[in-house]
This record gives structure tokens, sequence and C-alpha cells, in this order.
């Protein structure tokens, strides 16, 4: 059976039962902050789950597009995938228990044709908010399911929602299928649990979590089932992993037509991974990889893409031809994936060169701190915090090279084959590091560093962060000589000041403007890293000659790496995130200070 084959299947049962086809919605949820993506078949249709009524009535059935990421260090085992589609069918206030679990019996013994021997269920076991559902369980034995096939469980294993800290839930109650080759069938045991797999859950949504955590009854009382295409697909043809599928078959050859090496688990990350991003490029609502959100998601699926690709012996740009395969592949369900498929291939290809160049200074800088290390475990003094060494090496690779903290791990990982408490606390250390120095950035605690900031408002930051991109704009427009030779910055205006024999004309302004407001809108990432004066010297970073610096210095930089930055600069801070924080500024006046010097003043646009 195709994962075609399946929805088609499903939905026309359901359509036959008086329920209405709705389409998928997006990935991207509408004005709902507690979640990044759509995860689950029902989150969309959380308003009416709490009572408002649909306009397709009150029995529902669809395929939806879900994105999940929660377990995407798992993705490359049997069953973990990030983007999947979700068959479901919904009662609002309509059936309940009795016809929900019937139905589900009757689709997969009849339908599909699955014995009833090869299933087992599990129900709520109750705690102190909620009972204990025996009405499910005596459901489920009426049918044919045997007692010693039904199993208890608490809140952990079959307990659905809130999606956020508050909205609908409920207790639900899950079917397994076995996997395993042994005839007859036996019991549920700890020794066999991996050859029982999940493949619905029927959640009953009665209750609705409260801001202060208390459980309400529901105005209504809600069905909301699931089934996942690609796992379901994979035990009804006798397959132990969701690769072996239809859903992934033609990228999965695709891809060892360009590999030059095998590694089962690079080749399955990327083929989740290039349909994931696929997918989430193709929505209707647009998003574009970043470092923020939905969009640092995306990013984080396309590095990670690239990075096993570079493990099987992918060294050219390859996102774009796969991406193809899987447009191809479900454009006939999904239009959407056809309409902007020059949107997809544009950022893939451009975030896929961005990243290769990141990869090739920082995976071979990477590997050769690795190869020095002798003692994973060996601990280092770095500022206040005792941290481990390997872990101070991955925060340097982060601030310079904009290598990620997972990448160095996967590294660690191959070359010296640690743990995973060590690849816990190591992880754990970088990111204590990283927020010390968010905090040290924040506080402008390195006030030699400071500069002439009025005070550390959000506009004086935006304008400090907007004084770099002059800087870069001036030098571009007007020549090398250009240099900061004084500045100030209140919350109304830049000052900065520059060598250069005349005023600027209307062009000039008007192009150093324009490419300050292009770095603007391109919303660049905004880090920093600390390094030897002389080291920070070498790489180019500006500064103000004749200062009298530490031997320890912080450089801001706008990019992805130190190598690749539009701007970098001796600075304490503090700065916005990403660029796209600061918006337009226009250059107002200008007033000549002495021979060969200028000083320029800018403002916000929106200050007009």
């Amino acid at each position: 059976m195709t994962t075609r084959e399946l929805k088609h299947k499903y939905i026309d049962f359901f359509q036959k039962r008086g329920h209405a086809v709705m389409p998928s919605a997006s990935l991207v949820p509408e004005n709902d902050p507690t979640v990044l993506f759509t995860t689950a078949g029902m989150h969309p249709l959380i308003p009416y789950l709490l009572g408002e009524k649909h306009p397709l009535g009150n029995r529902l059935v669809n395929a939806q597009k879900c994105l999940r990421t929660d377990d995407i260090d798992q993705v490359g085992d049997d069953t973990h995938i990030t983007f999947f589609e979700m068959l479901g069918n919904w009662s609002l206030g309509d059936y309940w228990k009795k016809e929900s679990i019937s139905w589900s019996f009757e689709f997969l013994t009849k339908e599909l044709g699955i014995s009833v021997d090869k299933l087992a269920v599990s129900c709520f076991a109750g705690d102190k908010d909620v009972p204990r559902d025996e009405e499910s369980a005596e459901m489920w034995k009426s049918l044919g399911i045997k007692e010693d096939r039904i199993f208890f469980l608490g809140r952990k294993d079959n307990w659905w929602g809130p999606v956020g800290k508050k909205g609908p839930c409920g207790p639900d109650t899950e079917i397994f299928y076995w996997v395993g080759k042994s005839d007859p069938v036996p019991l549920v045991s700890s020794e066999n649990s991996g050859d029982w797999v999940e493949i619905w859950n029927n959640v009953f949504m009665q209750y609705e979590k409260v801001e202060d955590g208390v459980f309400v009854d529901l105005k209504q009382k809600n069905v909301d089932t699931g089934m996942g295409v690609e796992r379901t697909t994979a035990v009804l043809n006798g397959k132990r992993d969701v690769y072996s599928t239809d859903a992934f078959s033609n990228i999965y050859s695709e891809i060892n037509k360009i590999a030059t090496s095998r590694n089962e688990k690079s080749i399955r990350i990327i083929c989740d991974h290039v349909r994931a991003a696929t997918f989430i490029l193709g929505d209707r609502r647009a998003i574009i990889p970043s470092n923020l959100d939905q969009g640092y998601v995306l990013r984080k699926l396309i590095r990670r893409a690239v990075r096993n690709g570079k493990m099987i012996g992918i060294d050219t740009p390859f996102l774009v031809s796969l991406s193809d395969v899987v447009v191809d592949q479900y454009s006939g369900e999904y239009v959407e994936l056809k309409e902007n498929k020059d949107f997809i291939k544009k950022y893939l290809s451009l975030e896929e060169e961005k990243f290769f160049k990141i990869l090739n200074n920082g995976q071979k800088e990477s590997l050769e701190l690795i190869d020095s290390v002798t003692d994973p475990e060996e601990k280092v003094k770095v500022w206040d915090l005792d941290v481990l060494k390997v872990a101070k090496m991955s925060f340097d690779l982060y601030q310079s090279h904009g290598y990620p903290i997972e990448m160095f791990l996967e590294d660690l990982e191959d070359k010296k084959n640690i743990e995973p408490e060590l690849s816990r606390k190591i992880r754990e250390d970088v990111n204590s590091l990283i927020s010390f120095h968010q905090n040290v950035s924040r506080k402008g605690s390195e006030r030699k560093f400071k500069g002439g900031l009025s005070d550390h408002s959000e506009k004086v930051i935006k304008f400090h962060t907007a004084t770099h991109i002059l800087n870069r704009a001036l030098r571009d427009v007007l020549g090398d000589h250009v240099k900061q030779i004084g500045s100030n910055i209140t919350s109304e205006r830049i000052r900065f000041d520059f060598p250069n024999k005349e005023k600027l004309s209307e062009e000039e302004i008007k192009k150093v403007e324009e490419i300050v407001n292009d770095i603007v809108d391109k919303n660049i990432p905004v880090n920093f890293v600390i390094l030897d004066r002389e080291d920070a010297m070498m790489c180019g970073a500006r500064h103000l000659e004749g200062e009298d610096y530490p031997e320890k210095v912080k450089v801001y930089f706008i990019g992805d790496s130190l190598e690749s930055s539009v701007s970098a600069e001796f600075c304490g801070g503090p700065h916005v995130k990403n660029t796209g924080e600061i918006g337009h500024i226009e250059i107002y006046k200008q007033d000549k200070i002495g021979e060969g010097k200028m000083r320029i003043y800018a403002r916000f646009k929106d200050q007009l």
C-alpha cells in the first residue's frame, strides 16, 4: 500500500460516515504564539474544540501537514521524522467514545485487513485530576481485544494536550500494531516493546486546562484522532522503518546517486530535512531562514542536511535538485509547492551556499581542535566559569565561524566516541558561556569598550549597531581611508566623525543610505567573539588607532561568521540580535569639523 492509497482509503471511509473533508491547514499556525509549527491535525481546530461552530459542520476528516522538531536528534532511526502527514477524524460535540473506537477498529481490521491478534491498546490509568478510563477499555473488550492486550498507563503516555500552556485536552487510547516476526503474537513486555508500533491515537477532549493549571469541563465533548501516514504505511508493508516507504523512496534514490560514500543515518537525515525544508518554504505563509523562531528551525534543518551531505561525500550544492523531487511528488496534493517552486529554490540555494562557506572554514578547525584533545573531560577556567575544555572549543568556533554546537558535538562523537552524558554536559557548558557573554553585553559591563552611548535604551542600542553598518557603508562609497575618529549616540540620532576631504554629495549620501538599509532588510545576525588583541587586529576587525586596548578584546561582527561578516569592530556592545531590528535610517545633516575631517548625523526615517 502506498501513502496516497492509505490517505484515500481513510478519507473515503469517514466521508461515508458523515465527515466533511477539510483541506490541510498551513504549517505555520495563525495568531498562536504557543507553538512555532502545526504539530498535529487538531491544532488548527482549537477554536472549534472550545465551542465555536465550524463552517463544515461537526464531523470532519483530513490529511494535515505537520512538523515536530522535539526529537530532531533522533531523526535517522527507523521511525522519527520532522515533517509528516497526519490523518485525523473529529467530532465537535457530536459522537463520543463508542463510535470513535468502533470506527477505528473497523477501519484497521476490515479496510486494512489487520488481524485483531496483532493489535494491542492502552488507556488512561487516571490520577488525582481525572478518573481511570474504564469506558474505553470496556469498548475495546466488546470489539474483541483481549483483556491481556489492554494496558492502563499514566499521563505521560495516555494524555494529550494542551498544545501550549492552556487549552483543550483529555485522555487518549492508543492502538499498537505488532511488527515482530514471532507467531503467535506475544504479550506486550519490556523485552518486545520495540516490536509494538503505535499507529493510531484517539483523544477524548472533554477538559480545558486554564491558566492556573486547573482542569475544567469543556462546553462540549470532542473526539480528535490521529494516524501518522508514513509510519502506518511502513507497518502495513511489513517494513520496520518509514524510509522504506514511497514517502521517501524517490528522494532516497536521488541521494544515493550523488553520494560517494554510504552512511544510512546521514542519508535518512537528508531525506527528512530536505522534505521538511521544502514544505516550510513552500507553505503559503512564507518562512525564510533566519536566527529567530520558525526561520531558525528552517535554517537548522537546511544546515543539518548540508552537514550530513558532506559526511557522505557530497561537496557541491544538492538541496535544490532534491527539493525538486519532493515538489514533483507532492504538488498534486499540495499545489502551493508548485506555486512556490522558485521561492523554494532561491532560499535553499542561498542558505546552502552560505553554509558551505561556514562549514569549510569551521569544520576544518573543528577537526584540528578535536585531534588535539587527549582528555574530553578536561576542565578549564573561562572567566568566572569552570567548563569542559572541549566546550570552550565549541564556543570559540561558534563565535568565530558560526559553526553550530551540534555539529561540533557530532564531530567529537565521530572522532572520540564520547558518551551521551558527556555530550549533554558539553552542551550545557557551551550554553553557559553564551549566556554569560549575553549578560555582559546587555549590562555593558566592559566599559572600556562602551564608546559614546548616552544610555542602553532600545533606541540607543539600535543606533549603536547602525553605526557599525554606517562605518562600513561610508568605506564602500568613499574608500578605505574612512575610519571612525569619534562618535556620539543618543536616543534621537547618531553622530559619526571620520576623515574625508569634502562633504558628501547628494548621490553619495543616497548610496550610503541604500547600503545601510539593505543590510537592515537582510536581517543579518549580530554576534561577538572574545579574541587576543593581536588576533583581532590580524583578522581585520576595525578599531580606534592609538587606543590602549587590553590583551583580550571583544569583536562584534555582523554576519554568520567573522570571516564572512559585513562588519567587524572592537566593541563592548550592547547590540541588537539581528539587523532587522534596527529600522531604516537617513543622513539628515553633515558638517566639516576640521581639515580633512567630516561629521554626519543620522536618524530613523520614522522619526520625521
